[in-house]
């Protein structure tokens, strides 16, 4: 049966009360900035076990951090300030050693006091300067700018411009859980955790959400998108909340969870990527960076303590997958992923998103090569990773009714428990990286770029994947008929992984192989000026760049496809 996916827009969902708590949130934004600041102080000083020496050393470790930041990797959207916020902090902290006479209690106090302009300053950058008048007019020029490129790509003539003829949906196909997902923002609050390939995801996600006439989410946007100033702009007022990855340090850490903690059990829709940062190496995330996945657990566990034991009460974890043929950042991702010896290395956030014209440039090229997106909602799940029904009650995995309530109680009571709420934690990443790989949406781009790579290793088995990717392009060559017969042989495999649920297709899939294998080649790494799949003169298959090739490759790995091989 051929998938059907939206091709229309929902009626808005309207709010039940006077307005969304994302509008209210905004409204109230500076009380809310204050408590997450004072909260993260309390969180930060219970990690320290409110002991001076060790607050000294989590400061003085911050500052160093910070100081190294500002020197080694300065960002355009970085404050003007600074370099004379930190100097400040190191002032006061020389001075807080330096001086006699004061005795231990003064002392930790002051350090209190250090810690809570470094919260405070955190919270203030962290927080979404969401307009709900900003939020409207935006989502209007997403939708209208990308219907006019999409109809210049399509329509021929000088008017083709202003023609109505294609809409996004023709070109952005939205598949999966949609109606659940609409249901549920009306039933309790909703995070949404995609996937992430691109800096193209953040303002996809949005338009999705504005078709589906879902209310406002909160997003957590990566800072160096503000570094841009036209995604700055619509990230501000789409509700972007800002994550920086170069801070690593646990006083930032705990900000930001304290934020989007805060923000989900103020009933706040948010959206996060639980990858963290975009997925270097072409792959599904199979590791979520599991930080602002606990605030939901956390949120979750306060709403339980503060009596709401309703479906109103309920965080609902919600799944995506964005599939695209190409990423425009590629290179630079995958000689990312290349460099990683094993552990984190610092390194500049320097791609071909870095500024509006290539941003710009990008889109234009996108929409008049015609190549498709499709964005998959998956089931919803509670925040243990139990799927949910039509009216939110968790399921477990015979379909019984069971009381999420149940699995935070110490004693007879809703408690805190840390250790517990970790190993929840472990349990959703683990669900949600299940999730994305069986809504994954299979692609020919896909399908091709997984078999030649594959092929190609086969060709040369006593290569690792480092030395097979300095193989010279001119000794790569797979006889077209081995690569169509290698094409069928991987897809069956995918249909019959479908069959049991454990992966989707497009519909494209079903056309002839040559159809495919033609239109995947047309597909993958067009925008790149190295192909990663050629055919010569013979019809044999090669590559100009084995390093993309591997990239898009990915895209397949985790299905045990490579047994075929």
């Amino acid at each position: 049966m051929e998938e059907k996916y939206i091709k229309h827009k929902y009626e808005p969902i309207h709010p039940s009360k006077d307005e969304w708590p994302v509008v209210k949130l905004a409204r109230e934004r500076k009380e809310f900035v204050k408590k997450v600041a004072d909260l993260s102080e309390d969180r930060i000083l219970k990690l320290t076990s409110n002991n001076p020496d060790i607050l000294k050393e989590e400061l003085e470790t911050t500052l160093y951090r910070e100081k190294l930041r500002i020197k080694q990797n300065p960002w355009v959207v970085d404050p003007d300030d600074d370099g004379s916020f930190w100097s400040g902090v190191k002032s006061s902290l020389v001075q807080i050693s330096t001086e006699a006479g004061r005795n231990k209690v003064k002392k930790f106090q002051e350090y209190k006091s250090v810690l809570n302009s470094i919260t405070a300053r955190y919270a203030e950058e962290i927080a979404s300067n969401f307009k709900a008048t900003h939020y409207k007019f935006t989502r209007s020029v997403v939708t209208y700018g990308f219907s006019r490129l999409l109809n210049a790509a399509r329509v021929k003539g000088f008017k083709s411009i202003f023609s109505n003829q294609y809409t996004l949906q023709d070109k952005i196909q939205i598949t999966g859980e949609t109606d659940q997902l609409r249901d549920l923002a009306t039933k309790g609050t909703v995070v949404m955790v995609p996937t992430h390939f691109s800096n193209l995801d953040s303002i996809l996600i949005g338009w999705v959400i504005s078709v589906l006439g879902l209310p406002p989410f909160i997003y957590g946007a990566g800072l160096n998108l503000f570094n841009i100033s036209i995604f700055a702009y619509f990230m501000n007022s789409l509700g972007a909340y800002k994550v920086d990855r170069r801070k690593k340090n646990l006083m930032y850490l705990e900000t930001l969870k304290t934020y989007s903690k805060e923000a989900i059990q103020f009933g706040c829709h948010s959206l996060f990527f639980p990858g963290g940062t975009r997925s270097r190496s072409g792959m599904i995330e199979s590791k979520l960076k599991l930080g602002l996945l606990s605030t939901a657990i956390e949120a979750q566990r306060a709403n339980f303590e503060n009596g709401l034991n309703d479906i109103s009460g309920k965080i609902f974890i919600v799944p995506v997958t964005i599939n695209y043929h190409f990423v425009l950042e590629a290179p630079s991702l995958i000689r990312d992923h290349l460099s990683i010896t094993g552990q984190e290395r610092y390194y500049k956030e320097n791609d071909e998103f870095s500024n509006s014209y290539k941003i710009s440039k990008f889109l234009i090229k996108f929409f008049t090569k015609g190549s498709d997106i499709s964005v998959s909602v998956g089931k919803a799940m509670d925040v243990l990773g139990n799927y949910v029904d039509v009216d939110g009650r968790s399921l477990d995995k015979h379909g019984r009714v069971i009381n999420t309530r149940d699995y935070f109680i110490s004693d007879g009571k809703v408690s805190v428990d840390n250790q517990r709420e970790e190993e929840y934690t472990n349990m959703l990443g683990k669900r949600i990286v299940e999730e994305f790989h069986k809504i994954n949406r299979v692609f020919n781009s896909h399908l091709v770029a997984f078999v030649a790579f594959e092929m190609i290793k086969k060709q040369n088995r006593k290569l690792d994947l480092f030395d097979l990717l300095r193989l010279p392009e001119e000794e790569i060559s797979i006889p077209y008929e081995d690569f169509k017969a290698g094409c069928q042989l991987v897809l069956d495999k995918i249909n019959e992984l479908k069959s049991q649920g454990l992966i989707n297709t497009a519909p494209h899939l079903s056309l002839d192989m040559d159809e495919i294998i033609k239109r995947g080649m047309e597909n993958v790494g067009m925008y790149h000026a190295k192909r990663p799949i050629i055919q010569d003169n013979n019809g044999d298959i090669g590559t100009d760049d084995m390093s993309l090739l591997y990239f898009y490759h990915n895209r397949l790995t985790g299905y045990g496809l490579e047994k075929l091989y």
